[in-house]
């Protein structure tokens, strides 16, 4: 049985769930196919000492980026909400130049990719992070690609994933690619999680949004958009409900969610539509028009834009 020595790179204040959430999933498959997974999964500190924090926890790494020539196949940088100190530690950089070319797959959770990134590892390659911090990360690393709007992004031996809870989906995407789907479905099971999410899949529900407005009017459109989606749901008609003029309610909108009200209700729609063919067998016809599309060519359009797949592939993939 081969072992697989996976490294997870955990910088101060790290945030506590991008190193446990994928520690657990490898250590879970060790537990799940005993005779078929060996992760050797140890934890890296980013300071001249082991003892390290993430989030009000104290780890103690086995080892710093400094001390540990081990051999890595799996390569792994944590996030923080103190991504800055990416920028200024030249002796991380030049570990991670060395490091990750001899990894057979490198990769980040969260902000970990400005890490990454301040290492010239995103230069020229597709990269996603945190869609709060996406635009950040384009704007300091303009030679990587981001996907502002996806679960996870693979592109060669480069693998990165959203925010917190989307690298235990990256974790299971590996594990797949490793040991297969059984595996992947027992260790998913095992942690209770959903391992069906797409890499391609949106990260920024309509239901997160719908959390984060603060105006009051925008959060009563946003909850009667929800309980309303067959309908009409132009923006005069938004505006409306909102009292408010139409160019009005579309900058609070946006200034509000970050995104345009026509956005908020394509994306309600799809989550909607995603809920349906996950778990019925309605006829693309009619799973449009319950979600307010006008036919299943407009449907299909805007999965493609959103989440990489159409309808029938969606649930053909969900249902395998």
């Amino acid at each position: 049985m081969r072992s697989i020595p996976v490294a997870i790179v955990v910088p101060e204040n790290a945030q506590s769930l991008d190193i446990a959430g994928p520690l657990d999933a490898f250590l879970e498959a060790n537990r799940q196919a005993p005779g078929t997974c060996n992760y050797e999964v140890r934890l890296l500190s980013t300071g001249r000492k082991r003892a390290v924090k993430a989030g009000s926890l104290s780890l103690l790494a086995d080892s710093t980026v400094f001390d540990d020539d081990g051999p890595i196949e799996t390569l792994l940088v944590a996030g923080t909400p103190d991504y800055a100190q990416a920028y200024g530690n030249t002796d991380l950089h030049n570990w991670l130049r060395r490091r990750a070319p001899q990894s057979a797959r490198y990769g980040s959770v969260c902000t970990g990719a400005f890490f990454l990134g301040a290492a010239g590892l995103l230069d020229d390659l597709n990269a996603t992070t945190h869609w709060q911090h996406a635009a950040e990360l384009a704007e300091r690393f303009p030679k990587a690609k981001v996907a502002p709007d996806q679960i996870f992004v693979q592109d060669g031996a480069l693998w990165t994933s959203a925010g917190v809870t989307a690298g235990i989906d990256l974790a299971l995407k590996l594990i797949e690619d490793d040991h297969g789907r059984g595996v992947a479905l027992s260790v998913a099971r095992r942690l209770v999680v959903f391992l069906k999410r797409p890499g391609g899949q949106s990260q920024f529900s309509a239901h997160l949004a719908a959390q984060i407005a603060a105006e009051s009017r925008i959060q009563a459109v946003q909850h009667w958009i929800l309980d309303h989606l067959s309908i009409d749901l132009a923006v005069k008609t938004l505006a409306s409900r909102a009292a408010m003029s139409v160019r009005n309610f579309t900058r609070v909108f946006q200034q509000e969610t970050g995104i345009t009200p026509a956005d908020f209700v394509e994306m309600a729609r799809i989550d909607s539509a995603r809920r349906l063919l996950e778990e019925t067998d309605k006829p693309l016809q009619r799973v449009a028009a319950a979600c307010g599309f006008a036919n299943p060519d407009t449907m299909r359009r805007a999965f493609l834009r959103r989440i990489g797949t159409g309808p029938s592939e969606y649930r053909e993939r969900f249902r395998r």
